[in-house]
């Protein structure tokens, strides 16, 4: 009898819908659960070079919480390309101008940095309140 280990194909992926809410859940926490489901760990056919992970819906990004003094103390960097062009914000100032970054720079960090990462990357919808445009997909709520 050959004994091998089964390599997932890109059409073995079914690519189910989750939505998950993000009110009252801790940043960190939250972003490595759902890189996890991004990735397909959670798969039996979880395969480290193809996409097996889920699409993945983030609803209330306005209402993430961080632990201790991360709100002040936490900065978020960018480079404008230019000399001296390091721009800094903090915490508490990206979530009054964007809350949906805060999930997207989280997840972003804990997903593999190549051509997958992107991949894996682009199936991450995040939405500061508490609707989103993809009901005709029929997510299955995922709890935290």
């Amino acid at each position: 009898m050959k004994k091998y280990t089964y390599s997932a194909k890109d059409n073995d992926n079914q690519g189910r819908w989750c939505l998950v809410d993000a009110e009252n859940a801790i940043l960190g926490r939250l972003a490595s659960t759902v890189a996890a489901r991004l990735r397909g760990k959670h798969n039996p056919l979880f395969t480290p070079h193809v996409d097996t992970g889920d699409w993945i819906i983030v609803i209330n990004a306005d209402k993430v919480a961080l632990t201790g003094r991360k709100w002040d103390q936490k900065n978020y960097y960018r480079h404008s390309g230019y000399i001296g062009g390091l721009k800094t914000i903090t915490a508490k100032k990206l979530m009054e101008k964007r809350p949906e970054d805060l999930i997207r720079f989280a997840v972003k960090g804990m997903l593999p940095k190549n051509r997958l990462g992107r991949k894996l990357f682009k199936k991450l919808k995040v939405y500061s309140g508490d609707h989103h445009p993809h009901e005709a997909q029929q997510p299955e709520i995922l709890e935290i």
